[in-house]
């Protein structure tokens, strides 16, 4: 279940704009995802490691997808900023 990363289109920035939004400081800290979660990282950069080792790193800009069942470790690396919406 590899953690999709790419850019957004004009339409999802737009329909992320009323998704409540989350921040963080520079830390590390063990995550699950029961559903699956779709965010738009507007400030930052972190980087979540799968429970293989995978790492995938994301940043301001970034559209992120993150999908239900996955175990990770996020690692934050510049203070986050994100818009974020649970399930499909």
């Amino acid at each position: 279940m590899p953690i999709e990363v790419r850019k957004p289109t004009e339409e999802e920035m737009k329909m992320a704009e009323s998704w409540p939004t989350w921040t963080k400081e520079i830390s590390e800290f063990p995550w699950s995802y029961p559903e699956k979660e779709t965010c738009f990282i507007l400030k930052g950069a972190a980087e979540a490691e799968g429970a293989n080792g995978e790492k995938t790193s994301f940043a301001a800009g970034d559209w992120v997808v993150f999908p239900q069942g996955l175990e990770c470790v996020w690692r934050v690396k510049e203070p986050i900023e994100k818009k974020y919406k649970f399930g499909e």
